[in-house]
Parts: C-alpha cells; sequence; structure tokens
C-alpha cells in the first residue's frame, strides 16, 4: 500500500516539472515516443503474446487485449497525430482591464494528475500517455492484470523516452495490477485530480460508487440502430452490419436493432444472409423471432437482452410499430453512448437527433464512429457518457481546467 501511495506521490511532484516545459520538446517527444514504438514492435509483440497465452481465446476481451504491427503503426501514427494537435493548456480564454486597473485573464490548465483505470486494452497506455504529455498533466495508469506484461513494455518504453528528452519519467506511472491498488488510488484525494474508469460497466459503477476522487464517467455502450420505415433498405443493410461486425467488442458496436414493423420483413430477410455469415448471434423478441425463422443462430429476446453491451457477434432486434415506439425504448435502454435512424424522412432524423440524449447521434450513418481519432481529436481516453465537463470523446480538448490569473499593481478591495 505505501509503495502505491510513494509512486502516487513521485508522479503528483513530477507533474510541477511539466508545466513549464517548451510546446516544441512536448511535440518533439511525442514524435520521438512514435518512432522508438516502431523501432520497438517486436518486444511489445513479444510481452503481448505472454498476456494473451493466459487468456481464453473465446473470451470477447482477446479482441481488445491482441496487438499486431497493424495495430502498433496505427498507435504510433496516433501518437504523431496528437503531437500535431493544439496544447489546450495555456490557452487565453478571457482577457479584460476592470476599471479599478486589475488586468484579468482566465487561462486553460492542465488538470494535474489523472488517474485511469482501464481493462484490457493495452493500446490505451499509449493513448493516454501521449494525451496527458501534449495537455502538460501527469498519469497515473492502472491496467488489468490480463494485460500486465504489455503494459509493463509499453511504459518501459514511454519513460525511456521521457528521460531522452530531458523529461521526468515520473510523469507517467504505471500502478501495480492488484485490487488493492484500487482502493489507494480511491482515496488519493491530495495527488489526483481525477479519475477515469474505461471498460465494463460493472468496471465504471465500481468506481463511481467508491472513489473520493472526483470521476469522470466513460459508460458502457448499449447502442441502438433503427431502421426507419423510410430508410433506403440496402443502405441500413450496410451501417447495420458495419455497426455489428467491423469490430464487435468495442464500445461503439450496435447491441440493439430497431425495426419499424412496415418494412421489417424486406430488411430482416436482407439482413439475415449477411449476419449469417459473420455468425451474428440474434436475440430477437416475438415478432422478429418469426420473422427470422430458419436462421441458424437464433434465440428469443429476454428482458435482460435489451439494455445488454454484448461486446461480441451478438445482438439484439425488436420490431417496433414507429418512431414514437422506437424513441421510448431508447430512452428506457440507452446508456446515452451513440445511437441511430436510418431513413429518408428528414423530419423524422432530425427529431430523432432532438429527442435522443447521447453523446453521439446520427442519421443515416454507423455508430462505430464514435472515436476520438474518427472525430479528429487525435484519440481518446474513452467515450464520456456524462454531461459535467465531457461528453462524447474524452480527448485532448478536455484535459483542462481553468485558472484565473490577476495581475495588479497595488489595488485594495473598499
Amino acid at each position: 500500500m505505501k509503495t502505491v501511495e510513494g509512486l502516487i506521490i513521485k508522479t503528483y511532484e513530477a507533474a510541477v516539472s511539466l508545466r513549464g516545459l517548451k510546446d516544441a520538446l512536448l511535440k518533439k517527444t511525442l514524435r520521438s515516443l512514435a518512432d522508438e514504438l516502431e523501432k520497438s514492435t517486436e518486444k511489445i509483440l513479444a510481452a503481448n503474446r505472454k498476456d494473451l497465452a493466459r487468456v481464453d481465446s473465446a473470451n470477447p476481451r482477446t479482441d481488445r487485449l491482441m496487438l499486431n504491427k497493424e495495430r502498433i503503426q496505427h498507435i504510433a501514427d496516433s501518437i504523431r497525430n496528437i503531437s500535431k494537435l493544439t496544447n489546450p493548456s495555456g490557452q487565453v480564454l478571457t482577457s479584460r482591464i476592470l476599471p479599478n486597473g486589475l488586468a484579468m485573464e482566465k487561462i486553460a490548465v492542465p488538470l494535474g494528475v489523472v488517474g485511469v483505470i482501464y481493462e484490457s486494452r493495452p493500446n490505451v497506455t499509449f493513448d493516454i500517455a501521449a494525451l496527458c504529455l501534449r495537455s502538460q498533466n501527469a498519469c497515473v495508469l492502472k491496467g488489468s492484470s490480463e494485460a500486465e506484461h504489455t503494459n509493463k513494455a509499453a511504459l518501459a518504453l514511454i519513460r525511456k523516452v521521457l528521460k531522452q528528452n530531458g523529461i521526468n519519467p515520473n510523469c507517467v506511472t504505471l500502478l501495480p495490477s492488484d485490487r488493492e491498488t484500487v482502493q489507494v488510488l480511491f482515496t488519493a484525494t491530495k495527488y489526483v485530480d481525477v479519475l477515469i474508469p474505461r471498460g465494463s460497466d460493472s468496471l465504471i459503477q465500481y468506481v463511481r460508487k467508491n472513489s473520493l476522487v472526483a470521476v469522470i464517467e466513460t459508460g458502457a455502450g448499449v447502442c441502438h440502430v433503427y431502421v426507419e420505415k423510410e430508410a433506403d433498405l440496402n443502405q441500413a443493410v450496410s451501417i447495420v452490419v458495419n455497426a455489428k461486425v467491423s469490430r464487435p467488442s468495442v464500445c461503439n458496436a450496435m447491441d440493439t436493432l430497431l425495426v419499424d414493423e412496415a418494412v421489417a420483413n424486406n430488411f430482416l430477410k436482407k439482413l439475415q444472409p449477411l449476419f449469417a455469415k459473420h455468425e451474428v448471434r440474434i436475440f430477437a423478441d416475438a415478432k422478429a423471432q418469426r420473422l427470422l425463422k430458419g436462421y441458424p443462430h437464433l434465440q428469443k429476446a429476454t428482458p435482460e437482452d435489451f439494455g445488454r453491451e454484448f461486446l461480441s457477434l451478438q445482438c439484439a432486434i425488436k420490431v417496433v410499430k414507429d418512431i414514437d415506439m422506437a424513441l421510448a425504448h431508447i430512452r428506457r435502454y440507452s446508456t446515452k453512448h451513440s445511437e441511430s435512424i436510418i431513413s429518408r424522412n428528414k423530419k423524422h432524423c432530425e427529431r430523432f437527433l432532438q429527442e435522443v440524449d447521447a453523446a453521439a447521434v446520427y442519421t443515416n450513418a454507423s455508430t462505430r464512429f464514435t472515436d476520438g481519432e474518427q472525430f479528429g481529436l487525435g484519440a481518446e481516453i474513452g467515450i464520456s457518457t456524462q454531461k459535467l465537463h465531457a461528453r462524447g470523446p474524452f480527448a485532448l480538448e478536455k484535459l483542462v481546467t481553468e485558472k484565473w490569473v490577476i495581475r495588479g499593481n497595488g489595488q485594495i478591495r473598499n
């Protein structure tokens, strides 16, 4: 316990040194990190193979855990993209001179020390480190034991690059992966400014209920796609398949498909062979079950299947009477992550955009676009589903708070 607290304190102390660094050095360091990552691909993959060997290949988390040359190249490219973005820290938000001569500025400043608890994904280690460094924040990372070897290899690489560039390596700290670490992190209110959980809904709720450190939720994604009766059905099939199968283990994948009863028969006939090709297991309501009779991977839906984040090649399907019923269903089951309507009816599309309460709301597009990089933000720490401070991809621009700076020449208040 004392060791964990000591690591956190070292990071807190190192955070001060980041605030005075030149922007050119921060950019150079991130470019160096991307270069070093590419050179160390085999070393990172070797560590990743050790982690993969301990996980059941049938577990949906395996895809999140796995790295390959393509994914490492993608991480390196993402780090370079982050280096090109404007540092949000130091930006002057408001500037004015009061009648008494006080010169006031409101300035964006780093949060300080960002704590992140996350599951499985070792790419998150690089993403968070890069985003925090670019915004002059220090970070303490608590990854899962599943990715322990990969995370340790990533941290060693990050700290090596920091040291080479004259930056205190304690600015990025990986805490032990055991559960006791979490309890220390929860009570580190003096040293950690914000705590961000990234992972399953159970992890997020556990952190939210137990942490004394302020929490920004990156919520689980129970994402809906609604095929309205005036949808282009070929387009709808393409979007639904992409939303479900392109990468089913991520939070922006579709979990529930809502289909207007007026087009349900025709649409599901078009969808069946493509879902069957990918062996998508369907949990269908009574109407959808009748229309999908003969589909090889069909199950009757239970109430729990609606509102369930599958994170695998599974989804729920419900036939709805109209847009009113679709909106009511989404209101009941949505986790406020990403929702989409497929329709050529502009009035219904605009109504959907206005009424659906979610971080990202789409018309005629896949929910899979809810991602910091896709939104031009470089990367993200997670997708925030709450409404305070940040919503949607929690990226570079939100890793700051505000500070009032007042310059006087002897003024006193009467």
